[in-house]
């Protein structure tokens, strides 16, 4: 990750694809924002937030085992304050209604480009900044 830039904070990348975890980390690296961890499924999404309470994760939705929803749940119970961005492919729109009525912050719609996500991520610390 970046250390050019002063951290905007540390973010828990959780998806079941490898290639687009790197396409997560490169572009919020980019924006400097720190890796606090990688997980593939919700239930090790919840076990890594646990251990490292970063600041924000981004959370795909449909991923084997245990989904998103799942992770976004059980985070939210365990830290009602948890910053949680939503990562869906386009035709998922219920998931991701689904998820920000249990408490995703916000949510990218697959594919997406390197400004959107790093405008998204700003767009949350920024107002949770002036709460």
């Amino acid at each position: 990750m970046s250390t050019s830039n002063p951290s905007r904070g540390r973010v828990l990348v959780c998806d079941d694809s490898m290639l687009m975890r790197k396409l997560v980390i490169d572009s919020l690296s980019e924006d400097g924002w720190e890796l606090a961890a990688e997980a593939q499924n919700g239930k090790e999404a919840l076990e890594k937030y646990q251990e490292l309470q970063p600041d924000v994760v981004t959370m795909d939705i449909v991923m084997p085992e245990h989904d998103g929803i799942f992770g976004l749940e059980q985070i939210i119970n365990y830290d009602p304050d948890a910053k949680i961005v939503m990562v869906s492919a386009l035709n998922q729109t219920s998931l991701v209604a689904e998820s920000v009525r249990k408490g995703a912050q916000d949510f990218m719609v697959k594919p997406f480009l390197p400004e959107q996500l790093q405008e998204t991520m700003r767009r949350l610390v920024d107002a949770n900044l002036q709460t």
